[in-house]
């Protein structure tokens, strides 16, 4: 295998309602704390790195409304680390 090939590719989504729960300024910050303890649930690892992408996608809407789902593709790259890029569905032509 080469180094820049992951272990294990997956997509996932992931429910971020439960950052609803804290107080309205916390949320965004909630929702990315959910996210990382999602990923290190389901892939065992202990370093989860978000992409800048996703964190835009997360505080697009201010700290006080992020969405209630997003979607995800998750990137093993070692055994101890895990990547989280937003996904992106590729639209195909209809004919």
């Amino acid at each position: 295998m080469s180094e820049n090939e992951p272990l294990l590719e997956r997509i996932y989504t992931i429910p971020l309602r439960r950052a609803y729960y804290v107080p309205r300024k916390k949320r965004a910050n909630k929702a990315i704390r959910l996210i990382r303890e999602f990923v290190k649930r389901h892939l065992h690892v202990t370093e989860v790195k978000i992409s800048q992408e996703l964190n835009e996608y997360i505080w697009s809407r201010n700290c006080e409304k992020p969405p209630r789902k997003v979607k995800v593709i998750v990137k093993k790259i070692d055994e101890d680390t895990a990547t989280v890029d937003l996904y992106k569905e590729e639209k195909r032509e209809s004919r």
